[in-house]
């Protein structure tokens, strides 16, 4: 006889509880790791609430791992690297635990919340800035440490990158000894929308929302392109032992004594109508704001009061936070059109009745590809929700439809939604290769877009650089037939480029010098240049890095590619593919006879022994004493080969910690030997 544990608790809602748990962890995930939010904030507290109440309903299925007993993390996996390596983010544990905010919806629950708490509390209303949480470390007036949340117990120290914000005091004089200001890093919307752009025009992912971005940025490890980028800093709170003032608001204002960017959106509010007028006027003003926020946050002004009212698991009971509802219009979709990008992929955009939101007038926003459209069903004529919210990028995040599901005002024949199959701007049949979403143009020496867009690419301030060729004069070039692939610029001539409209000798020798400035580019620009399908600037740095130049790049099997860090099989497919068509090849051998710089300054990789030669090494997990990238370069240059996936051919491989469970599979079907790191370092030295 077994003894069922669950045999009292209904079986829906037991499933129920393992599958939020499974949804709110991978959302968790996806949030704070990946930067690439899949349920709105709101849709996540609603499951998080539908947890608690399930988990209180059934205390015996309670588990200190389940997502209402922590809050998400946004640990870096380069921070379990060592700090010996040089590499990643050394991890460092908060000295008090940096918790969330329970959050609201409601003016109602915002008073229900109110009444919980003594009768004579004040409240200090401040903004929700949409960033990322941080932690700076004073240590006898020295800016010591950055850490971020991570899981609310130990965070990323990310200080490198915070000294690039100018905002952010490094050294203070008649400040206590040790105390910590906690604020949110933001990156304002006008860099958004720049860093947005750059991305467009290089075809890479647009970051969805000013929080995205700034979360990406913090946590890269090139502190310069971290500076670039522009990022800003709002701070809310102080810790620490014998600080000054008995309040909230008055440690803010001896933080921004002190040069600390403290908003001056803070308030302190006596009374419910005063906290309602408080939301009332920023929703509408908060618009106009350089950076994004979500929200108010309410706090207990006295310090003595918060410390009674204490802290459940996951957030204070002393603050709440208030979230503004994303704004959003019904509007109609009067027609679908589609746009081709430089790499042929072709972007159906709705075409909207002009609506207002978030103090723009929107007409257009991306469908984004067939799959999402036939997921709403949309068809021209439809009702359709357009959404902007914290988002800059309208995006239509439903149909309108009447109470029983029928369509909402629909205007016209209402004809299913079909695909075009030919290319909008060349007429040539689209092609869609399997395991993607897209539909692309293969055209791509003879559709005006893909020429024009490939060049664009080229002269970009990232890649080449050329001053002076700017959209509108390449697309004057490709008019006159100056201009048909990359390998064409080197072949400008003054005379050519004097006689057209709005130019001149003058123009044309600032054109010319920008070309010929151009030949000192470095290879793993040029590489990036090119504009291979998903090879982005750091892609086209590493594989720059491990192939000295385009012939050894050209010579590299799939597989060999495959071992660089952020190359997947179908990045290393595009770069094969690539380097295998012949109109590619001459255009790179036009550019090696112009002078372009086709190989690195160093050459080949030095190498030291012949310790690995003929052996296929995959690297797998996480290490303590070198990073994967470290370990990569001792393969290389211990003669050596790096792949990125298990077969016959892998002689075996570096297993860390967390190995893989499918390379790990994959090992033990076919007889491939592990090696620990232990092992490997005893090997080589």
């Amino acid at each position: 006889m077994t003894l069922d544990l669950f045999s009292d608790i209904d079986a829906a809602e037991r499933e129920e509880i393992i599958a939020l748990r499974k949804e709110l962890e991978e959302a968790n995930y996806k949030y704070y790791v990946l930067n690439m939010p899949t349920l709105s904030d709101r849709a996540f507290d609603e499951k998080m609430r539908r947890l608690q109440d399930l988990e209180k309903a059934h205390p015996e299925l309670a588990d200190k791992n389940s997502p209402t007993q922590h809050v998400g993390s946004d640990l870096a996996v380069s921070s379990k690297q060592s700090a010996v390596s040089g590499k990643g983010f050394e991890q460092v544990v908060h000295r008090y635990p940096m918790l969330s905010l329970a959050n609201s919806y409601s003016l109602e629950e915002i008073q229900d919340w109110l009444r919980k708490l003594p009768s004579d509390v004040e409240i200090v209303c401040e903004l929700k800035f949409d960033g990322l949480s941080i932690s700076l470390w004073y240590e006898n007036g020295l800016l010591t440490k950055a850490v971020t949340r991570g899981d609310g117990q130990k965070g990323d120290n990310v200080i490198e990158n915070i000294r690039t914000i100018e905002a952010i005091p490094q050294r203070l004089e008649g400040v206590p000894a040790h105390f910590e200001m906690r604020g949110e890093v933001l990156l304002p919307w006008s860099n958004f929308e720049r860093l947005n752009k750059e991305r467009e025009e290089q075809e890479e992912p647009l970051f969805a929302n000013p929080r995205n971005a700034a979360s990406g940025t913090l946590k890269l490890l090139d502190s310069q392109e971290v500076k670039r980028r522009g990022l800003t800093c709002y701070l809310y709170y102080m810790l620490g032992e014998e600080l000054p003032g008995e309040t909230h608001f008055e440690r803010l204002e001896t933080a921004r004594k002190w040069g600390f960017p403290i908003s001056d959106a803070v308030k302190v509010c006596k009374s419910l109508d005063e906290v309602n007028a408080y939301i009332s006027y920023w929703d509408t003003e908060r618009k106009n704001l350089p950076v994004a926020t979500d929200g108010i946050v309410l706090k207990v002004n006295n310090l003595r009061q918060q410390e009674e009212l204490g802290y459940t698991a996951k957030t204070p009971r002393w603050a709440i936070a208030y979230k503004f509802p994303a704004e959003r219009q019904l509007t109609r979709l009067k027609q679908i059109t589609y746009q081709v990008g430089r790499t042929g992929v072709i972007t159906p955009v709705a075409n909207l009745e002009p609506i207002q939101l978030s103090g723009t007038v929107v007409q257009r926003a991306t469908l984004h590809n067939e799959d999402f459209i036939r997921s709403l069903d949309l068809r021209e004529g439809d009702m359709v929700w357009v959404e902007k919210g914290g988002e800059i990028i309208p995006k239509i995040t439903g149909k309108g439809e009447g109470a029983k599901g029928e369509r909402l005002e629909a205007k016209g024949k209402q004809v299913p939604f079909s695909f075009i199959t030919t290319c909008p701007e060349c007429g040539t049949p689209l092609v869609r290769v399997e395991g993607e979403a897209a539909w692309r143009c293969p055209n791509e020496s003879g559709c005006k877009p893909q020429i024009v867009g490939k060049i664009e690419h080229f002269v970009s301030r990232k890649a080449m650089n050329i001053d002076g060729l700017g959209a509108e004069t390449i697309e004057l070039f490709y008019a006159n037939g100056l201009l048909h692939t990359i390998a064409d610029i080197y072949d400008l001539r003054k005379d050519d480029i004097a006689l057209l409209e709005r130019l001149g000798d003058k123009s044309a020798e600032n054109i010319l010098a920008g070309i010929e400035a151009s030949k000192q580019v470095p290879w793993s620009r040029v590489l990036f240049a090119l504009g291979i399908r998903m090879v982005g600037e750091t892609t086209a740095k590493k594989i720059a890095k491990r192939f000295a130049s385009i012939d050894a790049l050209k010579a590299a099997s799939k597989e060999e590619l495959m071992g660089i860090d952020d190359v997947g099989e179908q990045i290393a497919e595009n770069i094969v593919a690539y380097l295998q068509d012949e109109r590619n090849l001459e255009i790179i051998r036009r550019l090696g006879e112009a002078g372009v710089q086709l190989k690195g300054e160093n050459g080949a990789w030095k190498v030291e022994s012949d310790k690995l030669a003929g052996k296929t090494i995959v690297i797998s997990g996480t290490f303590a004493q070198h990073s994967r990238d470290e370990y990569k370069d001792m393969i290389e240059v211990h003669g050596g080969k790096n792949s990125g996936s298990v077969s016959k051919k892998t002689s075996f491989i570096l297993a860390g910690e967390n190995m893989g469970p499918e390379k790990r599979k994959k090992a033990e079907e076919l007889g491939v030997p592990l090696m620990s790191e232990e092992e490997f370092l005893d090997l080589l030295f």
